[in-house]
């Protein structure tokens, strides 16, 4: 046996001994525990040798036994590792059988976490008597490893193909059983659903459009859908306008009452009544908002490893951000806060959606519809987005035009990482800042 069990760290022989002594005596057993335990969990390495190996031929389906056992460990060059024939023989009989195998289950990973969180708190200890980064960065890492740790996430460990192969295959039968209730998070705009299959979590979703042209409203009637849709946690950061101003607009768009209205207080009875309902609805949803100017990725990130059952973010916006390195090069800047946005977006596993302005360059060009080459600041948000939209409304050029009910938005959908890309008409309502499905045919 290893000489490990001389350490102090935190670990129980017998949880393990049972565990793997459980899927001996019942092979069946590896599925109730095969989402709770991984084979960095064990902490003698004779364990996570026996473990791996059981887990290969619960992969290929073959029967696990002593001998099946045995074997896989020799082809796979870790037999020596695993304590030998009698060690193995001696797990068989550990218990009769495996009734309790979720406990040891649970045992084992419990101490796993405990080790796992000693070795990431001597770590920063390390980090923060070195004194070498910014304050904010040690604060930042630290919290990374603890979160991980939280979120049960193993950072030092290989996938190997055959376990993604199997994870992308389950996905596959899920789709094809539950279609499009199995994609991504919905939007709530059909045309826009159909073309991205919803949205990913782990996406980066840039909306640029020009001031005025509607970003805010269009994050904004996404973030409500989502969270009445799902139940989910909504996270707004609003950098330039207030939590107040915010749910003002919500107000409106949900109301359908007249934003001018509701900024003068001007309402007749029957406004009023769409209002109650309206806020009786919003409340029931689980919309959380930061106003917090200036905020930079890693305040944001800090702020929402704390929020548990996260469905969407939504930033406004990016320009606004403030980098967490700070740069005379503005274009460096916005770059560090993309790319930061798109390591988050991985690292929470949920869709974040960031409003970005655009340059001038639609306003100098015949066709005013926005380019990727329009993302103002760096190129660098086009590599780090998975999908780009623009906003496009032509009544915003045109000045004879001063109505407002029934306009027609153009969605662009000019990048799309994980499929193709295409306009997408959709209904906007000025005065309710409110932008609506329409029954259009998609345009490439």
């Amino acid at each position: 046996m290893s000489d490990e069990l001389s350490r102090k760290l935190p670990f129980s022989l017998i949880a393990e001994q049972s565990l793997l002594g459980s899927i001996l005596v019942d092979p069946e057993a590896l599925n109730e525990v095969a989402e709770i335990i991984s084979p960095s969990d064990f902490y003698l390495t004779e364990h996570t040798q026996i473990y791996t190996a059981m887990h290969e031929l619960f992969l290929i389906n073959k029967e696990i036994d002593v001998v099946t056992l045995i074997d896989m460990l020799v082809t796979k060059g870790i037999y020596s590792k695993s304590g030998g024939e009698d060690y193995i023989r001696s797990l068989y009989g550990a218990v009769s059988n495996a009734l309790n195998v979720k406990d040891y289950a649970t045992i084992v990973k419990n101490k796993s976490l405990l080790r796992r969180l000693i070795e990431s708190c001597s770590e920063i200890t390390e980090k923060a008597y070195s004194e070498e980064g910014s304050t904010e960065e040690l604060v930042d890492y630290a919290e990374s490893l603890i979160f991980d740790i939280a979120q049960g996430r193993d950072t030092k460990s290989f996938k190997h193909i055959r376990d993604v192969l199997h994870t992308v295959y389950d996905n596959l039968h899920t789709l094809a059983e539950e279609g499009e209730g199995a994609q991504g998070t919905k939007t709530g705009f059909s045309g826009i659903d159909n073309v991205l299959a919803g949205m990913g979590n782990s996406d980066l979703i840039l909306v640029g459009a020009r001031p005025g042209m509607g970003k805010t409203s269009f994050c904004l009637n996404i973030a409500t859908n989502v969270a009445i849709a799902t139940g989910k946690n909504v996270c707004i950061f609003s950098l330039e306008m207030s939590a107040e101003q915010l749910v003002t607009r919500v107000i409106s768009s949900e109301a359908t009452v007249d934003s001018y209205a509701l900024r003068t207080g001007k309402l007749d009875a029957k406004q009023w009544d769409d209002i109650a309902e309206a806020t009786t609805k919003l409340a029931g949803t689980n919309i959380l908002i930061d106003d917090t100017s200036g905020i930079s990725v890693t305040g944001i990130k800090s702020k929402l490893r704390r929020v548990q059952n996260l469905g969407l973010v939504v930033i406004d916006y990016l320009q606004l951000m403030q980098s967490d390195r700070r740069n005379d090069n503005r274009v460096q800047e916005v770059a560090d806060i993309s790319r930061g946005l798109k390591i988050m977006a991985k690292e929470l596993n949920v869709p974040i959606i960031c409003c970005a302005q655009l340059s001038r360059g639609p306003e100098s060009r015949t066709d005013k519809r926005p380019m990727l080459s329009d993302l103002r600041d760096s190129g660098a948000i086009e590599q780090d987005a998975d999908t780009v939209i623009f906003l496009y409304r032509s009544e915003y050029y045109d000045a004879d035009n001063n109505g407002d009910d029934g306009n027609i938005a153009e969605v662009i959908i000019a990048k799309n990482r994980h499929g193709s890309t295409g306009n997408v008409k959709v209904g906007w309502i000025g005065r309710y800042t409110k932008f609506r499905s329409i029954d259009t045919e998609r345009t490439e």
